[in-house]
């Protein structure tokens, strides 16, 4: 890990108080009309993500169903970082090819010298300028359904269609708040009593979540939308590190059968399981929240062959992808590695 000047202990918990999430990320905006001064164009902009952070893994996974890897190209941080920033330890001496950056702090201080937030992925760099443009994780993958239309694959599904974007955006809050930020509410908690409300809120949600899942295949309509999307990045978590590192604990994914089957659903679809890498997610939590998990120690469990089991939720009905089709293999540099996919524990 880093030097102890650059250590992560202290940077998550705060004693006796509510995990509270900073939600005030860079607006800038790349669309077709270039209104924010980022006009949508093919080549010119960098997405910095990691496989660990569920954020970035949206990301990921909607750049791949929607075929913009030619358009936007990739850079891919660590597992692992200190408090200053997400590094590029997995690129050749550490240095990302494309942007000769070690760290992804230099994109942020090449647009802001004085940024004063924390260095987040998912962002967005202008290449020509090598500086940050947006870290602005919700609206980027909406953006890139709706601005980038342009250079979608042939076969693009609509993860946003106009007709449901209002439930959509009404349910992926509900993800949001309760879910996606509920499981850090509960692992980041200062006292038991913030522990408490934090567990009861998460799972009154994922009940929510069950109930409505138990009879029709997708959050929202009868196809993949941004919605599941959200919810994916938690479920995949779930029991590698937020039953037990989070302490959100009543059961595992594995035990509540309707969201263990729609996981599954998901993980099974091109663009999903194949975005997903247990093994960086693990380390990432296990060595990176020192506040929880001082020895830094990563577990070897559970076994999580179990994701490519059978679901049976075809017989609900949907259609994966709507209108369209499936995304076609991972580019080459791309790939999980098959050990890190679905590790047998």
């Amino acid at each position: 890990m880093a030097d102890d000047q650059y250590s992560t202990k202290g940077a998550y918990v705060s004693g006796g108080a509510e995990f509270t999430r900073d939600t005030n990320y860079i607006p800038t905006r790349i669309t077709r009309d270039g209104r924010d001064g980022y006009p949508v164009e093919a080549g010119r902009y960098r997405l910095i993500a990691a496989r660990a952070c569920p954020w970035a893994n949206r990301t990921l996974i909607v750049r791949r169903l929607l075929g913009l890897e030619d358009a936007i190209s990739l850079g891919l941080c660590g597992p692992t970082h200190d408090v200053r920033s997400w590094t590029f330890d997995l690129d050749p001496g550490g240095v990302d090819p494309v942007l000769g950056y070690e760290r992804l702090q230099q994109a942020y201080f090449a647009r802001f010298p004085d940024y004063p937030k924390g260095i987040t992925v998912p962002a967005l760099v202008d290449i020509p300028t090598k500086a940050v443009v947006t870290n602005d994780y919700p609206q980027i993958t909406l953006d890139f359904s709706t601005e980038w239309v342009e250079h979608h694959r042939a076969g693009a599904p609509d993860l946003y269609p106009e007709p449901l974007r209002d439930e959509i955006d009404a349910v992926s809050k509900r993800v949001f708040t309760e879910v996606n930020n509920g499981v850090y509410r509960c692992g980041f908690a200062g006292s038991q009593e913030a522990y408490d409300s934090a567990y009861d809120r998460l799972f009154t949600a994922l009940d929510w979540l069950s109930d409505r899942l138990a009879d029709q295949r997708y959050l929202v309509g009868d196809t993949i939308t941004e919605a599941d999307v959200r919810l994916f990045t938690t479920l995949a978590r779930f029991d590698a590190v937020y039953h037990g590192h989070f302490k959100c604990n009543r059961q595992k994914l594995a035990e509540m059968p309707v969201l263990w089957a729609y996981a599954r659903d998901l993980f099974q679809t091109p663009g999903f399981g194949d975005t997903t890498d247990f093994t960086q997610i693990k380390r990432h939590y296990y060595v990176v929240h020192t506040d929880i998990n001082p020895t830094q120690i990563v577990p070897n469990g559970p076994d999580l062959s179990n994701w490519l089991t059978s679901h049976g939720r075809e017989q609900l009905g949907g259609r994966p992808f709507g209108d369209g089709t499936p995304p076609g293999p991972p580019q080459p540099a791309e790939v999980v590695p098959a050990e890190d996919w679905v590790p047998v524990g």
